[in-house]
């Protein structure tokens, strides 16, 4: 997500706070807010896919999901 969209975001908020928003402006925030929980999610899933643990024996086991059971 991009910085413009960001501020964006906090504009939307702002305005909410102070005189409340329009029914565009409440879908615009929506979508904004849903694109941006979208981008936490996937640079978190990214930064678990690149760890690894190191066991006692000195091998490197990389993370793997766990199973549903």
């Amino acid at each position: 997500m991009d910085d413009l969209s960001i501020k964006r975001i906090n504009e939307l908020y702002k305005k909410m706070k102070e005189v409340g928003l329009t029914e565009e402006e409440k879908k615009e925030q929506a979508q904004l807010r849903s694109e941006y929980i979208a981008s936490v999610r996937a640079d978190l899933q990214s930064s678990l896919d690149n760890i690894s643990i190191q066991n006692e024996d000195g091998t490197i086991t990389p993370l793997t999901k766990k199973k549903k059971h």
